[in-house]
């Protein structure tokens, strides 16, 4: 990049702003797109819903940076049983988007999702969180556990587990330094920007960080509604205000999460360490699942999403909640090279 701004600085810092979504943002097949708008707020949220409504509400909040669309595969696989719902979270897509930094503390962002399971006229769902979205559904359940029938979590450790794990391993602070690094103004918006979104597209193309190669790789169209998303104006702001309000978070210590939970873990996360996956069970009081998936990314449920969406249908289908679908979910091998699946209930 340093290189770049020597040899082509007028174009390097030059980015195209897309008027046009790519056409799969309106497939049909992944649902409707609505919006709401909450009380607590009052700011509008955009989400696209499948299946019918009054079956159990099954709510997806996605990570960074990323947006409802990251769903794609869930929306699809589940609507047959649930009404889905993947949301663009505060800051995000086309939900509003606060300029003010400390609209994005963890208060606020938690106490979105219960509005917005109230909006769509439910008091309890299935919760799926990836990433910081998975952060904030660690919490969601611990603080409004009656909300949660089950808790899904993908490639994001307890809260708890990794403010005591980055504290003893250097590894992990290293792999997280770009937190630190969206603590200051405008800077990291302006690095994104560069080379017309350059590093973006590496966070999901390039062999270390992107979806795995060989797997369910992210195609140019799916790159492109990402692009389209993140090179509004002002688009990226409220994603790393996420950030900017992170430290301010104490971690909580109880451990009253009684719902159960299943953890899924890509076991090649540029990002995060396995073993704040396996900490993760010390702070549940209920059943606790661990699976991962040896050969997939931080982002698994788009580079495996086949065995991601079974590893979902056999937790949905065992312990307490509900037990009979009239659908069966697929078959999938998960030993040897395509996957390995670890943990037991807890």
């Amino acid at each position: 990049m340093c290189r770049n701004i020597i040899i082509r600085p007028t174009t390097t810092f030059q980015w195209k702003i897309r008027e046009t979504p790519p056409a799969c943002l309106n497939d049909p097949s992944l649902g409707t797109h609505c919006y709401v708008r909450i009380k607590e707020s009052g700011l509008r949220f955009h989400y696209v819903a499948a299946g019918e409504k009054g079956k159990p509400l099954m709510l997806f909040l996605h990570g960074f940076p990323e947006f409802w669309y990251s769903w794609r595969h869930q929306l699809r696989e589940f609507k047959s049983e649930f009404r889905v719902v993947a949301v663009d979270m505060r800051g995000y897509g086309e939900s509003d988007m606060p300029t003010s930094v400390e609209s994005y503390q963890t208060d606020y962002l938690v106490t979105d999702i219960k509005d917005i399971v109230e909006c769509l006229g439910y008091n309890r769902c299935f919760l799926a969180g990836h990433d910081w979205g998975g952060f904030l559904s660690w919490l969601f359940a611990t603080r409004y556990p009656e909300m949660v029938e089950k808790l899904i979590i993908l490639n994001c450790p307890h809260p708890s587990a990794f403010a005591d794990h980055i504290r003893c391993h250097p590894g992990q602070l290293l792999r997280s330094s770009y937190m630190f690094l969206f603590q200051l103004p405008r800077i990291p918006e302006l690095l994104f920007s560069i080379n017309d979104f350059q590093i973006l597209r590496c966070l999901f193309t390039s062999q270390r960080t992107g979806v795995r190669p060989n797997a369910n790789q992210v195609t140019k169209e799916d790159l492109e509604a990402y692009l389209y998303v993140f090179s509004q104006p002002g688009a990226l702001s409220g994603p790393i205000n996420y950030y900017r309000n992170m430290f301010s978070f104490v971690p909580f210590k109880e451990q009253d999460l009684r719902s159960p939970v299943l953890l899924l873990w890509g076991g090649r996360d540029a990002f995060l360490g396995q073993e704040m996956a396996e900490m993760s069970r010390l702070y549940t009081t209920g059943y606790f699942r661990l699976n991962v998936v040896s050969r997939a990314s931080h982002r698994m449920f788009q580079d495996q999403p086949d065995i991601v969406n079974t590893l979902i249908w056999t937790f949905l289908k065992e312990g307490d909640g509900r037990k009979n679908y009239s659908n069966s979910p697929p078959k999938i091998m998960l030993g040897g090279r395509a996957g390995a699946a670890i943990g037991e209930n807890k």
